[in-house]
């Protein structure tokens, strides 16, 4: 049996997708990261929704939605609150807004659809019996989540709403939560200190909760998910097998990526970690 992971105020703390055709949804994704699923309540009032396993542990959720040809299907990082209705104020109060919501998912827990100030769309998951994703930074489960913008401000809305830290790292800028560490270290993860010490992480990587991505000029701001592999170019070939297409492939310091678009239209990046040489 594995301890419930659990997550403080201001750390993302479960994902999902919407997509027109659920059960082909489901047929890529399990075999792409071999999940199995079961119904389950979502947040998302009579439409139906599966909670995805991996492992036997809670790793995403799936919701039949019919979208717009404007607004392709894209995966939803949900933050983690102890009140939503405060959270909701505090995001307006920020400079963003709360789209639907607050809304009820049964036992699970309670959400509300918000954008921050530049228009990214972001959830935020109350939580009842679902305490959000149970396996994560493993192959087939969720890694992490990118704030893509233009906008030079938007940190600023999420330092005000939940706290975050922005700490320019060279390569990269590494999203915050300060004591999320210690949160770790003291319940699922007691060894993260030390392991993350082994592979040289940047100061402060036991916080990490999000990377900042920068994006071309005029392109919106969005957030987008990257999930863990074993092998990228493994992933990337069972993701074209079943119709999915890859869209781009890097190598960087520290992983080998490849931005996948899902048969429906949702991108993802499925991301091999490759430490460097210390």
């Amino acid at each position: 049996m594995h301890e419930t992971r659990t997550y403080p105020e201001g750390v993302p703390s479960w994902i999902d997708i919407e997509q027109p055709d659920l059960p082909a949804a489901m047929a890529f994704y399990g075999g792409l990261f071999g999940w199995s699923f079961e119904s389950a309540e979502g947040p998302h009032g009579d439409t139906a929704y599966v909670v995805a396993r991996h492992d036997g542990r809670e790793a995403a959720g799936l919701a039949a939605h019919v979208v717009s040809p404007d607004a392709p299907p894209a995966w939803n990082m949900y933050v983690a609150v102890a009140n939503v209705e405060a959270a909701a104020r505090r995001i307006v109060e920020a400079g963003g807004a709360i789209t639907t919501g607050p809304v009820e998912a049964g036992k699970a827990g309670r959400a509300a659809l918000a954008t921050d100030s530049a228009g990214a769309a972001f959830r935020l998951w109350q939580a009842g019996t679902r305490a959000g994703v149970q396996a994560v930074n493993e192959p087939g489960a969720w890694n992490f989540a990118y704030l893509q913008t233009t906008d030079a401000a938007e940190p600023a809305f999420y330092t005000r709403v939940f706290g975050w830290e922005f700490a320019a790292q060279g390569f990269a800028t590494l999203i915050r939560m300060p004591g999320y560490g210690d949160h770790l270290a003291a319940t699922v993860d007691p060894g993260i200190r030390e392991r993350q010490a082994s592979v040289a992480t940047p100061q402060g990587f036991e916080d990490a909760i999000a990377w900042l991505d920068p994006l071309p000029v005029d392109a919106p701001s969005r957030w987008h998910m990257s999930f863990t592999v074993a092998d990228r170019d493994d992933t990337a070939a069972i993701a074209e097998r079943l119709s999915g297409q890859v869209v781009s492939s890097i190598d960087t310091e520290w992983t080998h990526d490849a931005v996948i678009r899902d048969p429906q239209g949702g991108l993802f990046t499925a991301s091999q970690f490759v430490p460097p040489d210390r």
